[in-house]
């Protein structure tokens, strides 16, 4: 935003003209100050103030230019958050490398995640925080929070990698926002309900879970139903990746599967994880997802579909893809704001 010199039609203004609607401007958009405290300035009206800035836009004597970070596309952000009726929508370049389109940047999508939540998060709230890479990335990324509370919404892919991967993002989320931690020392998928029932009773895992209907905003992953790009995938048996194939699995998020609609199929995985759920997810004011690359669009639609997520951070590969599927039928976004709006 600068006042440059008049163009062509500018100079069909008097000298006079113009240098009181540079002034005009100047204090305007540069120092800050209102039509009417330029109006007393000048002693005019401020319907005069208004008319002059106006004209001034008008004959090319002010230019307005509107900037993002280099890595950040706001138009993309902008029509993906209309098209699924999101309350955020971030999208961020894709790697120059065409190739390496097809997979996400998880390092990149968890920085911005962590600037997106550091906008996000009011102190007093509860910020759960479920396991993938980018979410790991994402807190690791962290370097402002208000205090809050952290918990963690499921558990971990491999108990020996836990110091490295959800309980560790959970740590440095709570350390960063001076808040405390909660996190959940228990693999995500168990060989059985039964035995999953018996571990969410146990003392330190349940009282996570009593906070999961206390938490206000989430930063969840998502995963297409294909080696490398789904945890639940990678988990199963063989047998079990077919069955849960068979019954149409699109995505995967927090090991909860959902059809190309939306649709949630497999339920009774989820009785032998621990993780929040569903219900739960959806009570949540705002859940944001992290997830891009071309390979996992079509996942990422599936999940936005299911009005489960209300803001994505994601990048322009799989930007793409969202923009030319199908529309939503309904909003994905049915909770009241959190602001009260």
């Amino acid at each position: 935003m600068s006042a440059s010199s008049a163009g062509r039609s500018a100079l069909r203004m008097g000298p006079a003209e113009l240098v009181q609607a540079a002034a005009m401007a100047r204090r305007f958009y540069l120092e800050g100050k209102s039509k009417i405290q330029i109006a007393e300035e000048f002693g005019v009206s401020r319907f005069k103030v208004a008319r002059v800035l106006e004209t001034a836009l008008e004959r090319d004597l002010v230019r307005i230019e509107i900037r993002v970070p280099a890595e950040l596309d706001a138009e993309r952000s902008d029509a993906l958050r209309a098209r699924y009726g999101l309350r955020h929508a971030v999208v961020v370049e894709s790697p120059a490398d065409a190739d390496s389109a097809d997979s996400a940047d998880p390092e990149n999508l968890g920085e911005v995640a962590a600037d997106l939540l550091g906008e996000l998060v009011t102190e007093g709230d509860v910020l759960g925080l479920a396991w993938g890479r980018s979410t790991i990335h994402m807190a690791a990324a962290l370097d402002r929070l208000p205090p809050c509370t952290v918990v963690q919404l499921t558990g971990v892919y491999d108990a020996g990698t836990a110091e490295r991967g959800s309980v560790e993002a959970v740590r440095r989320a709570a350390q960063v926002s001076g808040g405390d931690a909660h996190p959940i020392y228990a693999p995500m998928l168990l060989p059985d309900a039964a035995t999953a029932a018996a571990l969410r009773s146990q003392t330190g895992i349940a009282r996570a879970f009593e906070y999961f209907d206390k938490v206000t905003v989430a930063a969840v992953s998502i995963g297409s139903w294909e080696a490398g790009i789904s945890t639940v995938h990678d988990m199963l048996t063989k047998e079990e990746r077919e069955h849960y194939a068979s019954l149409g699995v699109a995505a995967e998020m927090s090991a909860h599967l959902f059809d190309a609609e939306g649709r949630r199929v497999g339920r009774d995985l989820g009785e032998r994880c621990i993780t929040v759920e569903a219900d739960r997810l959806r009570r949540i004011p705002e859940v944001v997802a992290i997830a891009g690359g071309q390979r996992k669009a079509a996942a990422i639609d599936a999940v936005l579909r299911s009005g489960l997520v209300t803001s994505l951070v994601t990048d322009t590969a799989a930007a793409d893809h969202l923009l030319t599927t199908r529309p939503m039928q309904r909003p994905a976004l049915d909770r009241a704001d959190p602001d009260g709006a």
